[in-house]
């Protein structure tokens, strides 16, 4: 809950009792993004050899010895551990506008809900500030997938449904169950 400390005054991070609503929405992220982890590891998900971003086609894929998995991706933004900042992918001129609806989707909801702070392009952020704006995005968005790449300057996506084809061509639906 640092994040909201670390927005200066109480007209950026909203009144009192919206910091309880944040509050409880950030642990719903964070639920969110530890059971949609669990989930997705059953296909494999964090061992992939490679990962790859098609902006134009909106599709990540997941490269292993024996399949390949794909699926639909939105990118939220990015994280610096360098620069110590956080760029909504709304923002960053080198992310395609459709690829940026879940964090243009974040923007407005923060912008209604009186948490313009969480809206600002570009953010001062350190690795629990960057998952604070990551939870509360993946919560707000209802993502069904989630997944950070890794390094000093890290891509934070939203994923879709997923799709597994064998290396003997077998096409298959990875079904998310988080009941």
């Amino acid at each position: 809950m640092g994040m909201f400390k670390r927005c200066n005054d109480a007209k950026k991070a909203g009144q009192p009792g919206d910091q309880a609503l944040l509050g409880a929405l950030l642990q719903q992220g964070e639920n969110l993004i530890e059971r949609l982890g669990r989930a997705h590891m059953t296909w494999g998900l964090g061992s992939a050899d490679r990962w790859d971003l098609d902006q134009t086609t909106g599709t990540i894929t997941w490269t292993f010895p024996d399949k390949t998995a794909t699926a639909p991706a939105q990118i939220l933004g990015s994280f610096s551990s360098t620069s110590n900042s956080w760029l909504w992918a709304w923002a960053n001129p080198s992310i395609l506008p459709g690829m940026s609806r879940d964090a243009r989707g974040f923007q407005d909801w923060a912008e209604a809900n009186g948490h313009p702070g969480l809206a600002q392009p570009k953010i001062e952020a350190d690795a629990t500030v960057a998952a604070t704006l990551a939870a509360l995005a993946v919560r707000v968005t209802e993502a069904t997938g989630y997944y950070r790449s890794q390094g000093s300057s890290s891509l934070v996506m939203t994923f879709g449904p997923v799709t597994l084809t064998a290396a003997d061509g077998s096409v298959s639906s990875f079904h998310l169950d988080l009941g």
